[in-house]
C-alpha cells in the first residue's frame, strides 16, 4: 500500500506534470471505485489543473473549481503515461479503473488502476477535499510543521492499544501504515505489542524520533523517482516490513513474523522484543 511518503512523491511528480494542463476527458471504466456522483467526474474535462496536495494517503489534485481525490489503498496504483493508447478503454476484468487524459499533442495522461479481487481504490470529485470522510477523520500529519514531540505524547496519552495498531491508526497520524509502522519501531527498538499509554516519557521521545527520521529519509529516496519507480523504490528501502527469515540489518537476528487475517507484521526479536518471539495465532492453529 503506498504510505506517506509515496503519496508525497507522487505528489511531487504529478503537481511537475500536471499543473498548467487542461482535462480533455476523463473514462471511468471500474464505476464502482467512484465514491461521489455529484459533481460527475466527467465534470472534471475542460478544467485546469492547479496544484496537487496530499492529505495522509489521499492525493488531492485541484481542476478548476473541483478537487479529484483519490486513495489508492493496498493494491491501487496511478501510472502515467506520455501517449495513452488511441481506443477508448473498455471495461472488463482488467486493473484499469479510471483514465484521464490531458489536452494537447501527445495524448499524455494517466491511468487509476488497481489489482486483485479486494478492491479498496476510492475516487472522488468534490468542491473541498474535507468532504470526503476519510480526509475529514484524519489526525495530523506528522511531517507537518509544528508536529512536534508534545504533540505527539498528547496523541498516545491514555490509548491502551498496542503501538503498532495506534501508528497505523489514521484518525491518531495521518499517513502511516503497514510497512512504515514496522520500520519506526524497528529504529526505536520497540515491541509491537507495547501498549501506547504505558510508554515512559523517554520511549515515547524516542518513539517520536524514529517516527521522523524514518518518514523523512522515505521521502527523501522517493523524491524524484518516477511513479513506475516508487514501488521497487519503496521496497529496497524497507529493513525489516517484507524480509521474513533475512537477517536484521542492525544485529543479524533473523526477522520474525506474526499473521493475521489480512496483514503481518515483521520486528527483530533481539531488537525488539528482548529475545522473546511474539507468537503468530494463524501458525498456532495451524499447528493444532
Amino acid at each position: 500500500m503506498p504510505e506517506l511518503p509515496e503519496v508525497a512523491a507522487l505528489r511531487d511528480f504529478l503537481a511537475d506534470r500536471l499543473t498548467g494542463r487542461t482535462v480533455a476527458d476523463v473514462r471511468p471504466v471500474a464505476v464502482s471505485v467512484l465514491k461521489t456522483f455529484d459533481p460527475p467526474v466527467t465534470a472534471l474535462e475542460g478544467a485546469e489543473f492547479t496544484g496537487v496536495d496530499r492529505h495522509g494517503k489521499f492525493l488531492d489534485l485541484a481542476a478548476g473549481e473541483l478537487r479529484l481525490v483519490v486513495h489508492l489503498a493496498r493494491a491501487g496504483w496511478l501510472r502515467w503515461q506520455d501517449s495513452l493508447p488511441q481506443t477508448p478503454p473498455r471495461p472488463g476484468r482488467g486493473p484499469l479503473a479510471v483514465r484521464v487524459r490531458l489536452s494537447g499533442p501527445g495524448r499524455a495522461g494517466f491511468d487509476l488502476t488497481e489489482a486483485g479481487t479486494h478492491k479498496r481504490l476510492a475516487v472522488y470529485v468534490v468542491r473541498d477535499p474535507a468532504e470526503v470522510p476519510g480526509i475529514a477523520r484524519l489526525g495530523p500529519d506528522p511531517l507537518a510543521e509544528g508536529f512536534a514531540l508534545a504533540d505527539f505524547r498528547a496523541l498516545l496519552r491514555g490509548k491502551r492499544h498496542r503501538i503498532k495498531g495506534v501508528l497505523r491508526d489514521q484518525s491518531v497520524i495521518a499517513g502511516i501504515g503497514n510497512a512504515y509502522s514496522d520500520e519506526i519501531l524497528h529504529a526505536a527498538r520497540m515491541s509491537p505489542y507495547r501498549l501506547a499509554a504505558e510508554l515512559t516519557e523517554e520511549e515515547t521521545a524516542k518513539l517520536y524520533a524514529a517516527l521522523e527520521d524514518t518518514l523523512r529519509e522515505a521521502v527523501d529516496r522517493a523524491r524524484g523517482l518516477t511513479a513506475a519507480e516508487l514501488k521497487a523504490g519503496k521496497r529496497l528501502g524497507l529493513r525489516v516490513h517484507g524480509r521474513t527469515g533475512e537477517p536484521c540489518p542492525v544485529c543479524g537476528a533473523t526477522i520474525r513474523e506474526v499473521s493475521f487475517a489480512n496483514s503481518s507484521l515483521q520486528y527483530c526479536p533481539r531488537c525488539q522484543t528482548g529475545g522473546r518471539v511474539l507468537a503468530d495465532r494463524r501458525m498456532s492453529r495451524l499447528l493444532k
